[in-house]
């Protein structure tokens, strides 16, 4: 029996909604926007009922203002490097995938400044310090939700209020909170929020997006078509086309779009109340055991159902392929590209052993995973 506890990295169960949505797609779908006959027009609805969808859940206000990506990486690639330029200072935090990592590295040798806000020893955003980084280039503030190596959720409210007060942009990475967490961009200030699909949203992979604020201009990372405005030399301008060149991916946003309809009839709090109390059964069966080092602040439901942890000195990719090999049991093992969080937890040798859980996921697989560990303890 195989049992998948790597959630934070895609959801593999899906809806059966999302599957049926997806073959229905592949079998009746056009090109949305390339034409006017019914497979383009069935494309069109379907895209804008996703955009739309995605518009409510986030409190976004405007569907036309979601443009789809292919993930959250291009997402965010796009409004990095479509928002700050040489010269611009950015305040970011160790807690940072390399989604948001990499984009800002190349702005600095490009001849940005970035700034990178610690973490305690729990890996906890010392959010208390964003002051002490301003600059007077400061620009804006890039960070994620949660930590896909911990589990850890910001305060975006806070961080968001404090964009505000000092006239900063506010992006967020929302790859492993979309779906999970509320995200309220208007309460919380918020200018763009970058998302992916195959996560939390329990959609396809190849499936994505931002979120930007009416009144935000981001350049585009791409140019192409665009259906409209052919004889044009530049990109179209106006959202969502502004960030869309080329074909979409028709098939995976059907999928998205099923899925997002099976969160709102499910209900988010309700998929986060089991995720997590799955994720306090895990920790109430391996705490005690002897050898077992827990990463993270657990004193809070404001979280992502994520456990990384530690077996002794075992590197963590031993640990994770044993509980593959003989117990059937999928996890993520190593850096998470989250290098800097490593650096901050001290765990760049070792690494980390990350379970996730989801709605999907069972008590008794839960229970599993426990007596694992004990028999690898």
């Amino acid at each position: 029996m195989s049992i998948y506890l790597d959630n934070a990295a895609t959801t593999m169960h899906k809806p059966q909604c999302v599957i049926d949505a997806v073959v229905s797609a592949m079998q009746h779908m056009g090109n949305s926007g390339r034409g006017a006959h019914d497979a383009s027009l069935d494309a069109s609805r379907t895209i804008f009922g996703a955009r739309e969808r995605i518009s409510d859940l986030m409190n976004l206000g405007n569907p036309k203002q979601v443009a789809f990506t292919s993930n959250s990486t291009e997402a965010l690639n796009t409004a990095i490097l479509g928002l700050f330029g040489p010269g611009d200072h950015i305040i970011s935090t160790v807690m940072e995938h390399n989604s948001v990592l990499r984009p800002l590295y190349r702005l600095e040798a490009a001849g940005a400044e970035v700034s990178f806000v610690p973490c305690d020893e729990k890996g906890c955003l010392r959010a208390g310090l964003f002051e002490s980084y301003l600059k007077s280039n400061t620009r804006g503030i890039v960070c994620t939700h949660a930590s896909n190596l911990t589990g850890n959720a910001n305060d975006l409210e806070m961080i968001g209020a404090f964009c505000k007060a000092h006239g900063l942009l506010f992006v967020v990475d929302a790859s492993q909170t979309a779906g999970v967490l509320p995200i309220d961009m208007k309460a919380m200030n918020i200018d763009v929020v970058c998302f992916t699909g195959h996560k939390g949203l329990y959609g396809p992979q190849g499936t994505g997006g931002l979120c930007v604020r009416e009144g935000i201009s981001v350049r585009p990372l791409k140019s192409g078509g665009s259906g409209v405005h052919t004889y044009l030399k530049e990109h179209p301008s106006e959202m969502p086309t502004a960030l869309e060149a080329g074909t979409l991916n028709g098939h995976g946003i059907a999928g998205l779009y099923a899925a997002l309809g099976f969160l709102r009839e499910t209900g988010i709090d309700t998929i986060h109340q089991k995720e997590l109390s799955l994720m306090r059964r895990f920790l109430d069966g391996v705490r005690d055991i002897p050898s077992i080092k827990l990463y993270g602040d657990f004193d809070t439901d404001y979280r992502a159902a994520v456990v990384s942890l530690n077996l002794g000195d075992y590197d963590s990719s031993e640990v994770s392929d044993e509980l593959s090999y003989t117990y059937g049991i999928s996890t993520r093992p190593g850096a998470h590209c989250a290098p800097l969080m490593h650096e901050s937890m001290g765990t760049v040798d070792q690494g980390m052993v990350r379970f996730s859980f989801s709605w999907f996921n069972t008590e008794e697989e839960v229970d599993a995973a426990v007596r694992a560990l004990k028999e690898l303890a």
